[in-house]
Formats: C-alpha cells, structure tokens, sequence
C-alpha cells in the first residue's frame, strides 16, 4: 500500500482547489490575466479561441465580480482589469467597485473576438492580447491552469507539448481502484490532508449557506428546503443544490473544487458534511468519508468522463455517506455501483444555472444507492 498511499495522498493535493465561481470562466480569466502580465500594457484588442467544452461550459454563467456579467468576454474582461495569475483558479476573488465598472467599461470599448478552436484536445483556451505594435499569448492545455504556451511579440518564452493530456509530474491516475480507496481513506493519517479537507468543508459550507439563504439562479436548494426540512435526504440534497445555485450565479465565495470543478466539490462534499452534522459524528469519520467521496469522484471522472460531473460526484457522495454511517467495504461498493447505475444517463449539456437540479439528482442517485444496499441486506 505504500506507493498508492503517497500517490492517492498527492492526487487529493493535486484535486482539491480553491476557485472562484464557474471553473470555464476562471480559466479564461486566468489565461487573460497571465497574457496582460506578458503584454505589460491594457490591450485594444482581443482575441480567444477555445475548445467547444469550454465555449459550450462558460457562455451562460455568470462571472464573479462583474455585475451580473456571462460568459466569455466577461472572463476575460475580469482577467485583464483585475486579475492575479499568481492565485490560478482565484484569480478573479476580490475586486472594487471602481474595477467592476472597468470591467463593463472594457468590454464597451475593447473588441474581443471569440472562436471555437479547431483543435482535438478536449480543454484548450488561447488569448491574445493587442496593444499598438505589441501582443502576448498565452495558451492552456489538457487541465485548467495547466499554462503550455506563452508568447511576445513573436519571441516564445514557454513552449510544451499539447498531444501530452496530463502534466507528466501529476500522480498517476490509473493506480486508483475502490478496494484501495477505501483502504486509504480508513487508513490515512489525516494530519497529511486535513488542511485540505477542512477548507473543503469551510468553503463549501459557506456557499451553500449564501445559496440557502439569498436567491440564486433557480433557488433549487430553497425549493427543496421548503418541502421537507427535517427530512436527512432532502437537506442533502438541498445544501449541494444551493451551493450549485450561488457558484453557477456569481456568488463571489470560494469554493473547494475537485477534477477542477467547483460543482463537483460542492455535489462530493456538502452531503457527506451535512449527514455528519444531522447524526453528530465525529470530525475523524467526517473526514475519512470525505476522502473516499472526494477519491471516488476522481476515479470516476477518469473511467466516464462524458456523464455529467455532478453524476459521479453525486454517486461518490452516497458512498461517502454509507462509509460516514458506518459500512464497511462491501457497503461503500455497493452502494457507489447502484448508485452510477441509477444516474449513468445523465450527460453533461453545458454549465449553467439549472445544473443545481442536477446537483439535487445526482445526490438522490447517490443516497438511492444506499438505501438499495440496506434494503436488500435485510434478513
């Protein structure tokens, strides 16, 4: 187990991120700001290409910070005015009044032209920034911030290959397996992932409180907690809906995100937490079942990449809520193979605000899971 315990320990490193608002648009962002840094000077002009998954994630969601502002010239406006490429997917976290004006300012007046990239790499975002004789840019590949060109004026300062769909120094996602992730998370000395897990708990904890309690998007986690409160399952899913409810809308809070997405930290974590909460079990248990949530999802992302992400969040949450009341391995598989049984239909169809109803039935298929396993193993 040791080789797979360091290598599970450094994919939940590698995973579990803080990000700002919807992970398309902060990529962009992020892509910008970097080029404007290069370029050393505000642009006149602007242009970006992207892959379709990017185009089809970022164009319906709003960007923190902009006042209400879609898609991808927001991101990249936001990038430009205010961005920090040294905080990656945080890149857009804070901003005054005074640069979100400049913001709309920027995208009155500077013309950004936006492509789709005829390219096979599923997440690819270039920009270019112009400035009278002057241009940078700056491509990411294969992962969010994974930067693998910069440019200026025609002199190539980085240059990678964009063929490579992973950075060679990430761990190697095909060591995971479930019997081994559940051994992990059992096992772990959680002194080397607690920080990790308590900001997962913190961030996503507190978005999903902004989304309970102010209206976002379609209000799903409201809609839910208005019909059953006292009800576990409904809280569940109600506390992950309303987290997707305020990310997908512009709340401008962090959030812990996993496989890059802040959806799918929001749908792994929230009805793990709210269970240990609702029954009082202890921090140590929490965090376990977090881990097996936050590895599964992982795992399950490599093997179905084309199902939505919720999906497969949703499904390892129920694990990690049979692992959380007390199942053992058997428990865990079973109830994390009913569950993607349940929801393996479900595609993704673009980032946008009704994807919190999907949050809220990738948790039901998850939970589902579970409660077909305690059924079934009833004498």
């Amino acid at each position: 187990m040791e080789p797979l315990y360091n290598t599970y320990t450094k994919i939940l490193r590698e995973e579990i991120m803080p990000s700002t608002g919807c992970t398309e648009p902060a990529a962009v962002a992020y892509c910008a700001a970097k080029a404007h840094r290069i370029l050393g000077m505000q642009p006149t002009a602007v242009t970006v290409s992207v892959s379709a998954g990017i185009l089809k994630n970022a164009k319906s969601v709003v960007v923190p910070n902009t006042n209400g502002l879609k898609g991808i010239r927001a991101a990249v406006a936001a990038g430009i005015i205010c961005g920090n490429p040294d905080k990656g997917m945080h890149v857009i976290g804070t901003m005054s009044e005074e640069q979100r004006f400049a913001v709309v300012n920027f995208m009155e007046s500077v013309h950004v032209d936006v492509s789709c990239a005829e390219t096979d790499c599923p997440l690819y975002i270039s920009v270019t920034l112009y400035a009278r004789t002057s241009y940078s840019r700056v491509v990411i590949a294969n992962s969010y911030s994974n930067i693998v060109e910069i440019m200026k004026n025609g002199e190539v300062l980085l240059k990678r290959p964009i063929a490579v769909q992973s950075d060679d120094s990430l761990a190697d996602r095909s060591y995971l397996n479930l019997h081994d992730i559940y051994v992990y998370a059992d096992c772990v000395d959680l002194a080397e992932v607690r920080d990790l897990l308590d900001m997962q708990i913190e961030y996503n904890t507190a978005i999903s409180s902004e989304g309970l309690q102010n209206n976002y998007g379609s209000n799903i986690g409201k809609i839910l907690m208005g019909e059953h409160a006292s009800d576990a399952k409904t809280c569940a899913k109600a506390y992950a809906a309303a987290g997707c409810d305020a990310r997908m809308s512009g709340c401008e809070l962090p959030v812990a995100s996993l496989c890059g997405s802040a959806s799918q930290g929001i749908t792994a974590a929230l009805p793990v937490i709210y269970y240990a909460r609702h029954y009082k079990i202890d921090a140590n248990r929490l965090y376990r079942a977090l881990i097996l949530a936050d590895l599964l999802t992982v795992y399950q992302k490599k093997n179905a990449e084309q199902l939505c992400g919720a999906v497969y969040a949703g499904c390892a949450a129920g694990a990690g809520i049979a692992y959380l009341l007390g199942g053992e391995e058997t428990v865990m598989t079973e109830t994390f193979m009913n569950a993607t049984a349940i929801a393996s239909d479900m595609v993704c169809d673009g980032a946008k605000p009704s994807c919190a109803a999907k949050v809220a039935a990738a948790v039901e298929a998850g939970i589902l899971g579970y409660q077909m396993y305690l059924y079934r193993s009833q004498p």
